[in-house]
C-alpha cells in the first residue's frame, strides 16, 4: 500500500518516468540533511549515525554510506550533517523505515535519539533529497584518496534548470554529450551523478566530486575550464542556457563515513 501511495504522489508531481525509467540498471540515492543548532545536538546525531543507523543499514545490505559535514560547519548559522545513502531500487528506499522498525539492535543503539523529548530534539529539521543515478554512471564509486579525512574536499554540486525539458538537455550533456567522460579524464574522482526526482529545488541534478585538498580542487577546476573538449562542448548551440543556477558545497567526511 505504501508503494502504491508513493507511486500516486509521484504521478501527481509528474516524475513517474524519472523514477522508473532504467530503474533496473540505475541506483537511487537519498541525501538526508540534518540541520542542527548546537554541539549537544551534533554529538547526539554523530552517536546515532555511527552506532545505530549505519550498522542497521549494513544489516539490510546497504554497506557503504557517506556522512559529511560542511567545511567550517562550526561557524555556520545553519549547521548540518549530510548523509548519502545508495539504494538498489526505489522499493528498497520505501521499505527501509519498516526494516529499521523491526531491528531491535538499531532501536537499542539509537534509543537516546529515537526517544528524545519534545523540548530536547536532536536536530532542528530534517531535509531529504531523492535522486536517480545517471545512465552514464549508474552506480556510486568510493573515491581513492590518499589524504586523511581532515584534508579531503568533497564538492557537492547542484545544477538547476529553467524548465523540465531544458533540464533533460543538461542531463543529456552529461550522459551522451561527454561531460561525465571529461570529468573522468581529468581525474575528478566522482562519487555519483543523479537527477533529483524529489526535493525542494527542482528541476535539478546533483553530483559529487572529490579532491585531496582545496589546492587540488582549484587546480582541477582550472584544468577543466581551459580544456579544449569542454570549450567545444559548452559552445554547442544545443547545450546553451540549460542551467539557471549552480550551487557548490564543500564537505569533509566524518571519521565514520564509508565514502
Amino acid at each position: 500500500m505504501k508503494f502504491k501511495l508513493l507511486l500516486i504522489l509521484f504521478m501527481l508531481f509528474g516524475v513517474t518516468s524519472e523514477l522508473f525509467s532504467q530503474s533496473k540498471n540505475s541506483s537511487f540515492y537519498e541525501i538526508k540533511i540534518y540541520h542542527f543548532e548546537n554541539a549537544a545536538q551534533e554529538s547526539q546525531l554523530d552517536q546515532y549515525l555511527k552506532d545505530a543507523l549505519l550498522p542497521a543499514l549494513k544489516q539490510v545490505g546497504i554497506k557503504t554510506v557517506g556522512v559529511f559535514k560542511p567545511i567550517g560547519n562550526d561557524t555556520l548559522a545553519d549547521k548540518r550533517i549530510y548523509v548519502l545513502t545508495p539504494f538498489k531500487s526505489a522499493q528498497q528506499f520505501i521499505n527501509l523505515p519498516e526494516e529499521l522498525q523491526k531491528d531491535q539492535k538499531f532501536k537499542a543503539a539509537g534509543k537516546i535519539y529515537l526517544d528524545a523529548k519534545h523540548d530536547q530534539p536532536p536536530y532542528k529539521r530534517i531535509e531529504s533529497i531523492f535522486l536517480r543515478a545517471f545512465s552514464g554512471m549508474p552506480t556510486f564509486k568510493v573515491p581513492s584518496l590518499k589524504n586523511g579525512p581532515e584534508k579531503r574536499v568533497y564538492e557537492l554540486r547542484s545544477y538547476e534548470s529553467p524548465t523540465e525539458q531544458i533540464f533533460k538537455n543538461k542531463v543529456h550533456m552529461f550522459n551522451e554529450g561527454g561531460e561525465i567522460n571529461l570529468f573522468d579524464r581529468l581525474g575528478f574522482n566522482a562519487v555519483f551523478y543523479g537527477s533529483v526526482i524529489s526535493g525542494s529545488h527542482m528541476p535539478n541534478l546533483m553530483y559529487m566530486v572529490t579532491f585531496e585538498d582545496m589546492a587540488s580542487r582549484d587546480q582541477h577546476w582550472k584544468a577543466f575550464g581551459s580544456d579544449a573538449e569542454w570549450k567545444k562542448l559548452s559552445a554547442m548551440d544545443k547545450y546553451q542556457n540549460n542551467v539557471s543556477k549552480i550551487d557548490a558545497l564543500f564537505l569533509r567526511p566524518t571519521d565514520y563515513s564509508g565514502m
